[in-house]
């Protein structure tokens, strides 16, 4: 899929002349050009609607057709629609909440949380997409910083921890409206089954009039200490992003869409829910990632389509003797996406249980790219494809430059476009830092561009905070990890630099060995390494053993949590040895 080559003068000359002179709107903003407005309309990318317009012209046109499912539960998009109007009237009539006011969102993979979504939309309250991992402080500091008034958690989620956090959140005046799903309500909270029971007019309901160039939800992109990175993710951006990825994914009626990872996430919303929704697809909502979970919901809903697995969950089926037993036939595409896939492992997927992987990468700012249904293997395997619009813009620049790199050299992915956000929510300093001049967004991940057969396709080779400082050498962590992984005894690796006093950081290897395998240490792992061409000075200078790595709540390895864990133990040994 090629740029809309057409798009590249225009943007540049308007966005330029906006960027520069700081001029924003009260969210920290940069307006979009009108001439950029128009174009995006122009090519059908925007449709001058609200996103909820949108999902519920969707719902009228499939209104019989089946839309979520879930292990308790199946309704058609006629029976959603009815319940989200109910959530949306109840939410308008009884909290005090008005339109253009945020929500906070502390739910989990049910269909509670499809409703309230929804309902939300439709009543021009902002969701918040906060996991509900997040602990008081975190949430504390989001409601803050975005001006949200109320919270809405699922009481039954995990260990049941988050009434608890719910009461010390309203105590301490963070939020001030609370509403339980699926549980006892307690206090000033509002049950949802309350909010459902009150009587709804569709027609009064606000999404039929709102400005679709304003925030329609808000995504959480960065870590929450500090200033908190946050996606202000507008109408027309969020619905095209959708509308975009369901296209060139094939979906319509009829299509099975399985989706195991956090739902109130942007990868939930943007490459699951909403696209479902918009194309007339069905979306089987699992309650977790359990492999055997997710086993069960591939034989009994037969899926077409996982759209987003981490590499974690693949590599978990491929350990798991019951995938040599399920029929997986009907999951026709198997799209891989949170981090780098090994090599091996998608060889293993293909050649053990039949499975042939294509990867994505994508972001809470936007930008989706992923490998097309008819790319080779090789493309398949070693990128992660093309943008899935031909309005998305990529340049790979030199990091802290606007130095465009030529094919195949490293350099940082930098992007814009029509679903791409222009900026993070009342953050104007760091925006001035994080996007061009002429609006590009520095995503900070490391990539290369590699021209086959006159398309472009990106390979992602890590991030550029994920740089190893050892001395005057620089070690990218995901070129050793990749080797690392290519040991037939090493089933996980994750590389972190550790403190050191003298060069700065040095290379901690994290290693998840296989059953019975034999444990490799520093000098064993080293031998391995340099046997497959790896320089010296990249070489792992500690080896950690864990039976599993440390996920993330979208399952991405975490590396933060991973680099306190090794800088805590070496205090320890300094402190013991006196």
């Amino acid at each position: 899929m090629s740029v809309d080559e057409s798009n590249l003068s225009l943007m540049s000359k308007t966005m330029a002349s906006s960027v520069p002179d700081h001029r924003v709107d009260d969210a920290g903003l940069v307006p979009y050009p009108a001439d950029v407005r128009a174009h995006y309309r122009a090519k059908g990318y925007w449709r001058g609607l609200s996103l909820p317009a949108e999902l519920m012209g969707a719902a009228a046109a499939h209104a019989d057709r089946t839309a979520l499912i879930t292990p308790e539960l199946r309704w058609s998009y006629r029976e959603l629609a009815e319940n989200a109007e109910k959530f949306a009237a109840g939410l308008l009539a009884k909290t005090g909440l008005e339109p253009g006011d945020a929500l906070m969102f502390q739910m989990g993979n049910v269909a509670e949380t499809v409703v309230a979504y929804l309902g939300c939309l439709l009543a021009g309250i902002r969701p918040v997409c906060t996991l509900p991992q997040h602990g008081v402080h975190e949430v504390a500091v989001l409601a803050r910083h975005v001006g949200a008034r109320g919270l809405i958690i699922q009481a039954d989620f995990g260990r049941g921890q988050l009434p608890g956090n719910a009461r010390t959140l309203l105590s301490d005046g963070a939020i001030e409206k609370l509403i339980v799903a699926r549980g006892a309500t307690f206090g000033p909270a509002l049950g949802y089954d309350e909010l459902l029971g009150h009587d709804s007019n569709p027609a009064e309901l606000p999404y039929r009039t709102m400005d679709p160039e304003q925030i329609v939800a808000f995504q959480l992109s960065g870590g929450t200490t500090g200033l908190p990175k946050v996606a202000p993710r507008l109408h027309e951006e969020y619905a095209y992003n959708a509308r975009a990825w369901a296209n060139v994914l094939g979906w319509g009626p009829g299509t099975v869409v399985l989706y195991p990872l956090p739902i109130m996430h942007n990868a939930g919303v943007s490459v699951a829910l909403q696209p479902v929704l918009l194309s007339g697809a069905t979306l089987v909502l699992a309650p977790s990632a359990d492999v055997g979970v997710v086993l069960d919901l591939i034989e009994s809903t037969r899926p077409e389509t996982i759209p987003l697995v981490p590499p974690a969950l693949a590599i978990r089926l491929l350990d798991e003797v019951r995938s040599r037993d399920v029929d997986l036939s009907s999951v026709k595409d198997f799209v891989v996406g949170g981090q780098k896939l090994p090599i091996h492992i998608a060889e293993r997927l293909r050649d053990e249980i039949g499975i042939a992987i294509r990867q994505k990468f994508g972001m809470a700012e936007g930008m989706f790219l992923v490998t097309p249904a008819d790319a080779t293997e090789d493309v398949r395997h070693h990128t992660v494809g093309t943008p899935i619009s031909p309005g998305d813009e990529v340049r790979i620049l030199e990091p802290g430059d606007d130095v465009e790199v030529p094919d195949g050299q490293l350099g940082e992915l930098c992007v814009r476009g029509p679903y791409t956000i222009r900026g993070y929510y009342r953050a104007e300093r760091h925006n001035y830092q994080t996007f061009t001049a002429d609006g590009f967004y520095r995503t900070g991940d490391l990539a290369r561009r590699h021209t086959i057969a006159g398309t472009h396709y990106y390979s992602i080779d890590g991030r550029i905070k994920d740089v190893i400082n050892r001395g005057a050498e620089k070690i990218h962590a995901d070129e050793v990890e990749e080797l690392v992984m290519r040991h037939p005894d090493i089933t996980d690796a994750a590389l972190v630099a550790m403190p050191d006093p003298v060069l700065g950081e040095r290379v901690c290897a994290y290693l998840v060995m296989a059953p019975s395998a034999e444990v490799l240490t520093v000098r064993s792992l080293g031998e391995f390494l340099l046997s497959h061409g790896l320089a010296k000075y990249k070489l792992p200078e500690r080896v950690e053993l864990r039976t599993a790595l440390p996920l993330s709540n979208v399952g991405k390895v975490s590396k933060k949590e991973l680099r306190q864990d090794i800088q805590r133990k070496l205090t320890d040994e300094t402190t013991a040895a006196g």
